[in-house]
Formats: structure tokens, sequence, C-alpha cells
């Protein structure tokens, strides 16, 4: 077992430690930003704060206005809002650098709880965040992955008779209920630790129990819980979205996640050193998980680098980790938050030019930032309007006038027919007029990368003409009394 770390030691792992964030943190801020959910989450924030309430229907489509709606992590929607609002997408790309360095710098702490040395917990941090980094999108799980850590870290203490931290699972589970859906990870882990750990029982029943009743302080009670399982039967959760699907291993992140799960099996049986049986049930439970959806993939990595410290923690003590002589402990802080400050350079507004307009920082082929300026000066096209589906969350926000047709709340508020009808119509099948007149559609804003064929459907009818075209985004009208064809 590591034993008490003295100054100097510390100053030695913060160094590590601040070595194993460096990356992850470039990534972060470097990343650009996913639009499919973000901006919506915007506009939800923005309306819960000024009606100081959660909005219990919709209003953001006209298909489904005044439809039942669960709005979940209403509290990560006003998180985004207030940041967008206070700092843009600088101070937004600097939120999600802090939740990934306070998830992953739980995880290296908890790896060296796990008898690996500092540079053995660099190495295996920084490969869980490499092959996680596609699932730090700007949506609300970002802010799930640092309680998920705690409440292992939690948890794990707990399997070894340490049992102060229980009491924070209860504000946890108040705060993750209201954040993401990936709250019933505390009840997953929980449970596995009442079969399967060593630690007071009655004291963690008790604490499950409280965090029970804590994730029912939402403005949903009860009905979050059948949500939340709805959304995992939901038959367009599979059907159509991609991070619902078992990953394969294409992608380079994917290739970092097979090879390590493929390595892990004769490491597995290599080593002398033994997972504990809680351990074992959290790695396989999350592997099962990771190997059935792509968004699981990121918690399954958690568990996957805590499972290769311990197999890999005599090696290490061997072979990696030998003593080292501190001198300058307070050159060591230096250095490591040195680092720190240095990734902030990569910050949108903060990097060479400081253009926060469009690439990397925003996708043009996703956000029709022109588009949809040119649309809020034409306020006299009369009609409902049409969109992408990427393009429908940026318009949720910055086109508030005009409700969407569809947009990517498919778990929540679309049924699959829905999506079937979008389906057809952006495919051109030879029903789209047909499908578009059901719902009086007057307007079509098209992405050419992604409808080429309902745009070319559509320029070939005597039915639409074309109002506006940049090259990322097309605007038609349904031809009719008053409408001017090249109204641009």
């Amino acid at each position: 077992m590591n034993s008490r770390p003295n100054s100097a030691s510390r100053s030695y792992d913060f160094l590590w430690l601040c070595l194993a964030l460096l990356p992850l943190l470039l990534i972060a801020f470097l990343l650009p930003l996913t639009p499919h959910d973000y901006w919506w989450y915007l506009r939800l924030g923005q309306d819960v704060l000024r009606s100081g309430s959660v909005p219990s229907v919709d209003t953001y489509s006209y298909t489904f206005a005044g439809e039942p709606v669960i709005n979940q992590p209403w509290l990560a929607a006003i998180l985004f809002w207030q940041l967008f609002t206070h700092g843009g997408l600088t101070l937004t790309f600097l939120a999600r650098g802090l939740m990934i360095a306070a998830a992953y710098g739980m995880l290296w702490k908890w790896l060296r709880l796990l008898d690996a040395g500092p540079r053995l917990a660099t190495c295996l941090t920084v490969l869980a965040g490499l092959a996680g980094s596609s699932n730090w999108s700007v949506r609300p799980q970002i802010f799930a992955y640092p309680l998920f850590m705690l409440t292992l870290l939690i948890l794990w203490n707990w399997d070894r008779s340490r049992k102060k931290g229980l009491w924070l699972l209860p504000l946890i589970g108040l705060l993750w209920v209201n954040l993401h859906a990936s709250f019933l990870f505390i009840f997953v882990l929980a449970g596995a630790a009442l079969v399967f750990g060593r630690g007071d029982r009655r004291a963690l029943l008790i604490a499950t129990g409280a965090t029970l009743l804590a994730t029912q302080i939402n403005p949903y009670g009860i009905q979050i819980w059948v949500s939340v399982a709805d959304s995992f039967i939901h038959p367009l959760s599979r059907g159509f979205s991609a991070e619902w699907a078992p990953p394969v291993n294409e992608g380079w992140q994917m290739n970092i996640f097979f090879g390590w799960l493929l390595l892990s099996i004769p490491l597995a049986v290599w080593s002398r050193r033994r997972p504990s049986r809680l351990e074992w049930a959290w790695f396989l439970g999350l592997l099962w998980m990771s190997l059935s959806g792509q968004r699981y993939v990121i918690w399954g990595l958690f568990m996957l680098a805590a499972f290769s410290a311990t197999l890999l923690a005599e090696w290490d003590a061997a072979r990696l980790d030998g003593p080292v002589v501190v001198r300058a402990p307070a050159l060591n802080y230096a250095i490591g938050i040195l680092m720190l400050a240095l990734s902030l350079t990569a910050l949108p507004g903060m990097r060479p030019g400081g253009d926060l307009k469009f690439s990397p920082v925003l996708s043009e082929v996703d956000t029709p930032v022109d588009a949809t300026a040119w649309m809020s000066h034409h306020a006299d096209l009369s009609g409902p309007l049409w969109s992408d589906l990427v393009f429908s969350s940026y318009l949720i926000y910055a086109l508030p006038a005009r409700p969407v047709w569809i947009d990517t709340r498919f778990e929540v508020l679309y049924p699959a027919s829905q999506f079937d009808r979008y389906n057809r119509i952006a495919r051109a099948a030879p029903d789209w007029e047909s499908l578009l007149a059901a719902d009086d559609v007057q307007l079509l804003m098209l992405s050419p990368a992604r409808e080429p064929a309902l745009l070319a459907a559509a320029e070939l009818t005597e039915h639409w003409c074309e109002l506006y075209r940049d090259p990322y985004a097309v605007i038609l009208g349904r031809l009719g009394s008053g409408l001017i064809c090249g109204l641009q």
C-alpha cells in the first residue's frame, strides 16, 4: 500500500497529476461545439429563469405544441445559459474543461489509492481521457462525470470500511437528478456494493434510501423515474440515434477502447494482484453497458483504468515507480500550475486570432447562423417551417418566433412515427410533398450536405422556389401569392 505522502512527495504527485490533466484540458478547450442539443438547452435555461418554473408542455415545436414534456436536465440548461450569458463560448468551454479536470483528477487520485504509482496513474488517466473524449460534447452529461467519479470514490472507500463520505450521496443525488438522467448510476453502483461489498451494509442502505428520497426533489417528483426508464426502452433510442447503438471499432478513440479491453484479458491472467469482488462487479457491469451502447463507453473507461491499475500495481512498483528525491517541492508546484495556466490559451477567444464565430469553435455545416439571421429579418414570410434536424436546435434558440417541425428530443417528446416522416421527407421519398402539405409547411431550411436529394427534388418541382442560399443552408418557399423568388 502507498504510505502517507510527505510534502515533497505530494508536490511530485501534483506535478504528475498536472501532466495528466494538461492534454485532457487542451482537448476539452479545442473540441468544437456539437450543436445537436446545445442550443435548445440554452433556450430552456433562459425560459426557466424568465418564467421561474420548468416548462411542462412543449412550446418549441408546432407539430407537438402543448404536449406534455419532461425537461429533466433543467438545472444543466440554466448553467449553460448563465455561462453563455456571462462569458459566451469562452466561459462555456472553460466550464467543460473544469468538469473534465474534476472527473479525471478524481480518477487519477483513485488510481493512486489502488497502488498505481504517479507515472502509471498518469498514463492510465490520459489513456482513459483520450478514448472517452468523443463523449465530451457540451451537453448535460458533462456535469455528471465528476459526480460519477465522486460516487465511485465514496463507495470504494466504504468497501474498505471508510464510510465518512456516505452522507454526501443524498446531496449528489439531489444535484444529479436535476442535471442528467445518468443519476441512476448512483443506485447501480450502490446496489452492486450492497451485494458484493465488504463495508457496513446498514450504513450504506440508509445512505442509499436517503439518496432515493433526495432524487424526488425535482420538478416532476416520481415521474422523473418513469421518464428516464422510458428513455431506455424508447424505440427511437436504438433505432435512430447512433450513440445508443453498440460501439464498433471505428475511429481512434474506439481503437484505444477495444485494444485496451483486449489487452486487459491476458493482463488479468498474468497479474498476481486481484481486484476485489466489488471492483469485479463494477468492471463487468460497466463493461456490459459499454458494449451495449456507445454513450456508455466513457463510464466503462473509468472502470477499465481502475481495473488496469490494480492488475499492474506490482509490475509498476518493481519496474516503473522507483524512489524519487524531491529537492525543490515548490518548483514542482510552480511547474504544474504553469502547465495548467498555459492550457487556457487553447480557449476560444484566447487563441491566436481569437475568432469566436466559426471553425473550429462552431461548425458552419451544423450551425446556420447566417441563414437564421436572414430568416429573422424576413418575418413577413408566413407559414410553418420545416428544417434540417441539426439546424432545429439552433433555430429553437436563435429564432424562437418560428417553432420547429422536429428536433433532437426524440426520447422525451417525439414518437417514432414523426422521425419516420422526417426521414421520408429528408430522403425525398415519393410522398415527401404530401407529408409536408399535411402540416401546411410553407418554408424549408435545408442542409445541402445532409438533404441533397430533397433539395434536388424541390428544385425540380414547380411548387418551390429558392429564397436564400449560402454554402451551408438553402431556404425554399412554397409558391403562392405574394412570394418573390430570389428574395435574397
